[in-house]
């Protein structure tokens, strides 16, 4: 069977699934249809009533106190997270039930303290815990939180006052390479991909929601991080970066890998650059010999119906380098789609 045949099959496989989020992603991400025309709306809706997505709301719907941290972005139960993968399974955008979860959320990450920057050098520039300190004209921060607020908030249909907001912290903490980082050693000059690719993502979302033209700019920016090192080499040496980068997950939470990468860079816009080329090769050399992808591993611990630390919800799929997973094979086949290299 020809690679085209194969993928074929594993879309053919993604429309049949019962699970209706695969079947979405199969026809908005993979086929390009339109969320807006009647069946897309009606899909969704199913997706909103789907066993999946009430586990994955089961945790925020307990009792502790609203806008806690531990409430908000405890791994991987906490509503941040649950709102970050509600949009990446087409749950419908717009829907009010959603609202006081985006306000938790978005009230998190949006308080005075990051507004607040200072100037810091050593040796104090690690102990003052109130505001964003700026080390040697950078600022550190953990940007990737903001950015998957950004990102889930845009494409839900969330926000009110406090999105842009939310954008505007994350143009005023882009480094001059156009990507974010947290480190606070002094001679940390280089950004970071994982505080990268999710304020990337979450400012293309904004733009794309607004028409916001300087978030736009900043998400292009933010791309030159990635490609000017062809997503996962260094531009030192031209050896790989990190060698979880070149393993499959889903989900990924806070974390990185190519196709991931590739991902973000097609929201962007840019999957056409030259430089994604040896990414995309290297994508389709995963591709398993019936057809799919494998997640290689998992940043989950367990499934857990109680609000244990990194344990989820609900399972993503087998962990296993000879078996496809769905949602790894979903987001490969999308890459692979916008590139060109597939024709659905």
């Amino acid at each position: 069977m020809t690679a085209r045949a194969q993928r074929t099959e594993q879309l053919c496989q993604l429309l049949r699934a019962s699970e209706p989020s695969l079947r979405w992603r199969g026809r908005v991400r993979i086929r390009r249809e339109r969320r807006d025309s009647s069946a897309v709306r009606r899909l969704e809706e199913e997706i909103r009533h789907s066993p999946r997505v009430q586990r994955l709301l089961a945790p925020s719907r307990r009792p502790f106190r609203a806008g806690t941290v531990r409430n908000v972005y405890y791994p991987w139960q906490g509503v941040h997270w649950t709102l970050a993968k509600l949009a990446d399974l087409g749950y419908p955008s717009g829907d009010p039930e959603l609202a006081p979860l985006g306000e938790r959320v978005l009230g998190q990450w949006t308080r005075p303290a990051y507004g607040t920057v200072y100037t810091a050098a050593a040796p104090d520039y690690a102990t003052r815990t109130v505001g964003v300190p700026v080390i040697r004209g950078r600022a550190r921060r953990c940007a990737s939180q903001q950015g998957n607020a950004l990102f889930a908030a845009s494409v839900l249909g969330l926000g009110g006052p406090h999105l842009p907001e939310l954008a505007k912290l994350l143009e005023r903490w882009q480094w001059p390479d156009g990507g974010w980082n947290c480190d606070r050693r002094p001679d940390a000059d280089t950004s970071s991909f994982m505080e990268t690719l999710t304020p990337m993502v979450g400012l293309q979302a904004y733009a794309d929601r607004t028409g916001d033209r300087r978030a736009r700019r900043a998400a292009a920016r933010a791309s030159e991080v990635f490609l000017s090192r062809r997503l996962f080499r260094r531009r030192s040496d031209g050896a790989v970066i990190d060698r979880h980068f070149v393993r499959l997950h889903y989900p990924l939470y806070w974390h990185y890998d190519v196709l991931a990468g590739l991902k973000g860079i097609a929201q962007v816009g840019r999957i056409d650059d030259p430089r994604c080329r040896e990414a995309l090769d290297w994508l389709e050399s995963r591709e398993l010999p019936r057809g799919g992808w494998p997640a290689d591993e998992r940043y989950y611990r367990a499934v857990s119906r109680s609000f244990d630390s990194s344990c989820e919800s609900v399972e993503w799929g087998p962990t296993a380098a000879a078996r496809a997973n769905p949602w790894v094979t979903s987001d490969a086949l999308a890459v692979l789609a916008a590139a060109g290299r597939f024709e659905p």
